[in-house]
Formats: structure tokens, sequence, C-alpha cells
């Protein structure tokens, strides 16, 4: 087990709000550094819940695709998007050393589809990928490669299920990119997290330096704590200007389609992503919708994901619907993420769309900045920042 060297070996008191992606990770980073860990959740218990009111990240896909950002992103984004890809690797690896059933991930690319009439609009998503590529970001790492034309025989060969309804598909493969099982992987972040006191169904209503101020609490809970984190997304209000941008999954279940990496269908007026994960299920995504409704599914919604993810997969058609999950993702008003340090006191937030290609690269950032990144000798580099 590693110790942070900056608090001169020192077990931390620290206190956390939110058991969302953040929160679990920051958790079991800390913990198994030996610091004493408490983390506060209005949530009921660590399970998933897919009422649109559990954690984002339980409804996230779970793309890592730093590349396909650059679309909409800005360059940074994509940079820290790559630190987290290699993070991920490793966290994932260590977990799934110390846990019964381990976390999905895959570095395999992911695809880019268009059929033959979206082909403008298609062209006009790789322009503006290659403006980012060519755009100097604030970090450093070497740039990625360019996306990859394939022809119809070579995406046969990589990913023979996807054929156009209408006639063959534009494709293109984007190297590196990744996809992970994000429901497992918080599972196991709350599995692996030695000796965290996990405080369910408590809420924080106020974040101060050293201190979280929980609902209906007097205790020593809401005392003094060495570092806070509030890591609470759309519940960190009205301590952050953070708003909630809902998003929609439509799980199936589907034998025999054999999908190995994401891919992203380009249509004119919206990005349908379609992601396989273990157990043969498949989700479909790509809503944006700037409300906070948490209301179930529309069936307008409904209908263009799962319509869309046919006309490229037809064997999606004997698939069965698991379920219609919605979820809040949190951003800021420049849809950009956010690390907040003062004295005693660590608020990330923002993350909005980008919640697991970010995670890592943020947490590693803060707890560098406050000197609790491990100097010592990791024997998993996991732990290491």
């Amino acid at each position: 087990m590693c110790s942070a060297s900056h608090a001169g070996d020192r077990k931390l008191k620290i206190g956390i709000a939110g058991a969302g992606l953040l929160g679990r990770l920051v958790a079991w980073t800390l913990a198994h550094q030996g610091h004493q860990v408490s983390v506060f959740d209005p949530a009921p218990g660590p399970q998933p819940a897919y009422d649109g009111h559990g954690a984002a990240g339980f409804t996230a896909a779970g793309m890592l695709s730093p590349l396909a950002e650059l679309e909409s992103a800005e360059p940074d984004v994509a940079e820290r998007g790559w630190h987290s890809i290699t993070r991920w690797e490793q966290i994932t690896g260590a977990l799934a050393r110390r846990t019964y059933k381990p976390p999905y991930f895959a570095q395999r690319g992911s695809l880019m589809v268009a059929h033959g009439t979206d082909l403008g609009a298609a062209k006009r998503v790789l322009s503006r990928l290659d403006d980012g590529l060519h755009t100097p970001a604030r970090r450093t790492t070497a740039a990625p490669r360019q996306p990859e034309p394939l022809s119809a025989g070579q995406l046969r060969q990589v990913e023979p299920c996807l054929h156009g309804s209408a006639g063959p598909l534009h494709a293109w493969m984007l190297h590196g990119e990744g996809h992970i099982d994000t429901v497992r992987t918080l599972q196991c972040l709350f599995e692996d997290a030695p000796h965290v006191q996990w405080h369910w169904a408590q809420p924080v209503k106020h974040v101060s330096p050293h201190r979280l101020d929980v609902a209906g609490c007097h205790n020593h809970q809401a005392d003094h704590f060495d570092w806070v984190f509030d890591l609470r997304g759309t519940g960190a209000r009205p301590d952050a200007p953070v708003r909630g941008v809902r998003g929609e999954v439509v799980w199936l279940h589907a034998p025999g389609v054999e999908l190995q990496r994401p891919v992203r269908l380009l249509h004119p007026r919206h990005r349908v992503y379609i992601v396989p994960r273990p157990g043969d299920m498949v989700l479909i995504g790509a809503s944006e919708i700037e409300s906070e409704d948490r209301s179930p599914m529309s069936l307008r919604s409904a209908v263009e994901l799962m319509a869309a993810a046919h006309s490229v997969i037809p064997a999606l058609a004997e698939a069965r619907i698991v379920r219609m999950d919605v979820n809040l993702r949190p951003a800021l008003p420049d849809h950009r993420p956010e690390i907040h340090i003062e004295p005693g006191m660590v608020r990330i937030n923002g993350l909005y769309r980008h919640g697991w290609l970010l995670g890592p690269s943020l947490i590693d950032e803060a707890l560098a900045r406050i000197g609790l990144a491990s100097t010592t000798a990791c024997d998993d580099p996991a732990l290491a920042i």
C-alpha cells in the first residue's frame, strides 16, 4: 500500500460528498494510500439505480473517445481523455486482481459510420476532427492518429455485423479509443475500497473548507476533516452553478450480435452511439436535452435511437429491450470541467457528457495539486499518480 508522502505519511481524515464516479474513485485511491475516508451520499446504497435519480455514472455508456470528442470539445479535453484511457487500463487491471468479477475494459479503437446519403455531414464532422488535431492543446501528449477510412471489405473484416440497410456504409476507424463497463467498474471501486466508511441516505447540503454539512446530522460526521471533496455533480447546487443536461440510453440484450468496439452513426441531425457490453448487451444512446426532466424516455427518443441503430446493425431486429435509462449530466455554463481548490476543500464538477473520459485525469491533477499524490514506489501502478 502507498502512503501520502506530502502529508508526512500521516493518515488524513477525508470527507467526500457524493458516491458517484468521482466520489468512488477518490475514495478508492485515498483509502489505498492509507487515509481515513468517509463518503456521504443520498442514495439508499451502493447498487445501481435505473430510475433517473441514481449516480449518472451508472447510466453512461462508457465510451472513451477523446479523438471523436474533438468534434465539439476543446483539444485539452481530448488530451485529458488520452491520459484517462491509460489510467483506466491501470485501474481496471488493479481491480481485476482484487475483485471476484473483474470490470470490463477494452481499447480496440472505435468506429464512425455514415450512410451514403449522409456522407456530406460525415465529412463536416471529420473536418472538425482534423481542425482539433492540429490545434495546440494545453497539455503535451503525443498527437493521436487521424481517423482511418475503411473500405466496405475492411469494415466487414473488423465488424461483420455492420452494414447499411440501404447500401454500403462509409466508415472510419479511430485508433486508440476504448470503452469500459461503467456499472461493474463502479461496483468494484466500492468493493475494493478498504475501510472506507460509506454513509448512505445521507445527502450533503453544503460543503465548506474542512466541513461537510449532512442533512439531519448533528454529530461528528459533520465535523472537521483535513480535506473535503465536493463531488456531488448536479447535487452541488447552490454551492456550484451546475445544471443538469438530460441523457437517455436504451439497453438491449442481443445474443449473436458480435460487436467488438463502439460505433458512432454520423447523421445530419444527431449522433447515435452503439456500445457493446459483456453478456450480449448493447447500449444505444445519444440524446442530449437541455432539460432537468427525470421522467421516463419519450417515444420519439426511443424510436429514433433504436431505428438508427437497426439501420447499421440489422441483426438488432431480434434484440430484446432490457431497460430505457435516463439521467442528468452535470454541466457548468461553459460546458467545461472545473477543479476548484482552496485550503481544506476540493470541488470538481462540470464533467457534462465526459465523466468517464475525464474522471481519472481530473482526479490525478486535483490530488497532485493538494499534495496527496503518491511519490513513493507503489506495488500497484494504478495507485500511483
